[in-house]
């Protein structure tokens, strides 16, 4: 694989390598043979299958096609590794790496991209092994400025490496939008005492109420009511009002203009119109599901079903359409099912599809009271009869 500029006009990079199609070719891409095992009022639908056979008839569906509000996909990472169950039965396979990588990937991330809404998002979680080259990908299919944030994620616990290197312990989604209008609720953590402490450091007199000072200016010259003087003062060299005079003048009537000894104006911003404390992007609260106390299914790369809901929430509402076609233990499916979302799920692997419809079915299993020492259940959440295989529950 090789990187190529571009050229002048879009100031672009896209990845060169062998047998790399045309996009119009993917496009192209013949429905194939695959089952649907479960749909519900023609819109929760979990299909079996190669899911790019699958992402191709979705996009000859006109009810589909540009309807799909969020994708979430936790694909393989180009790991060269086999993953196995609990009980040590093979789970899905990791074995692409390098070029052929790539192209499996561009190949449906093309056809996830006609299958967004305009104002739709995709998010993409992988690790370090290929994060990069797929981020290059994704500005070719989407466009680098629809990239909107590159989130990292503590995976684990640290570790105690015994090779020459730090601990890995996290791992990376690429977060990316089909235009620049598009659906986003900001999510919030509470705020803690100590943030408090530190944020909001100041009460004011006669209310009680605690604030922070903030600068009323912005970076950047203007030639307007922005850039003008205010109570005969000039904003900063390089820098304009962020509101204009008339308005500093009614935040100053209510007294949330804070004056300095010296004469200088700060905005108070009080922390009772806070929501709470604004979500970074590193996220330090969503483990995998093995290493948190929580319900798990024991599918080997499960995700934190509190992660889904952030990501669910902030890009998406209730009744639209999510999919995920790589959906292995169907986090993603039962995430958007408890917020009142659609949704679409796919995998081709035997073992990930039981684990989805007994998940449906039956629930998950309590952290660390699943297995006994001859491998059989020892403790389920609930007492209905356990089906034992897909075909059982077909």
């Amino acid at each position: 694989m090789n990187l190529e500029y571009k050229g002048e006009q879009d100031n672009a990079l896209s990845l060169v390598y062998k047998n790399k199609q045309p996009e119009s070719q993917v496009l192209l891409t013949e429905p194939g043979q695959y089952k649907c095992l479960y749909q519900k009022d023609n819109h929760n639908r979990l299909y079996y299958g190669d899911n790019l056979p699958i992402l191709a008839s979705l996009y000859r569906n006109p009810s589909i096609r540009g309807q799909v509000r969020l994708v979430y996909i936790d694909p393989p990472y180009a790991t060269g590794n086999v993953f196995q169950s609990r009980n040590q039965e093979d789970a899905y396979t990791d074995l692409l790496a390098g070029a052929r990588y790539v192209e499996f990937m561009r190949q449906r991330l093309i056809l996830l991209r006609e299958l967004l809404a305009e104002d739709g998002s995709i998010y993409i979680h992988l690790d370090a092994n290929m994060v990069f080259h797929i981020k290059i990908i994704m500005d070719e299919i989407f466009g680098a400025r629809q990239f909107r944030g590159f989130i990292t994620r503590k995976k684990c616990n640290p570790k105690n490496y015994t090779r020459k290197t730090y601990g890995s312990i996290s791992d990376y989604i690429l977060f990316y939008t089909k235009s620049d209008n598009y659906v986003w609720h900001r999510p919030y953590d509470d705020w803690t005492s100590e943030d408090i402490e530190k944020e909001y450091q100041y009460i004011e007199e006669g209310t009680g109420r605690r604030y922070k000072k903030v600068p009323v200016h912005a970076p950047g010259v203007r030639n307007g009511a922005t850039g003008q003087p205010w109570r005969g003062k000039m904003p900063p060299p390089g820098k304009h009002w962020q509101y204009t005079p008339d308005k500093l003048d009614d935040m100053d009537a209510r007294g949330e203009i804070y004056w300095s000894p010296t004469g200088n104006p700060r905005r108070k911003v009080y922390l009772d119109g806070s929501q709470g404390k604004p979500v970074q992007d590193i996220w330090l609260d969503f483990k995998d599901a093995h290493n948190q106390n929580i319900q798990i299914t024991g599918y080997p790369t499960e995700k934190n079903p509190d992660l889904l809901a952030r990501i669910i929430q902030a890009s998406s509402n209730p009744e639209d359409i999510v999919l995920d076609c790589f959906a292995s233990s169907g986090t993603t499916l039962l995430a958007a099912n408890q917020l009142n979302r659609r949704w679409i799920g796919v995998d081709d692997s035997q073992h990930a599809l039981e684990t989805i419809l007994k998940r449906l079915a039956i629930g998950s299993e309590a952290m660390g009271d699943f297995v006994t020492r001859n491998g059989q259940n020892k403790k389920r959440v609930t007492s209905e009869p356990q089906p034992r295989t897909l075909w059982e529950i077909l």
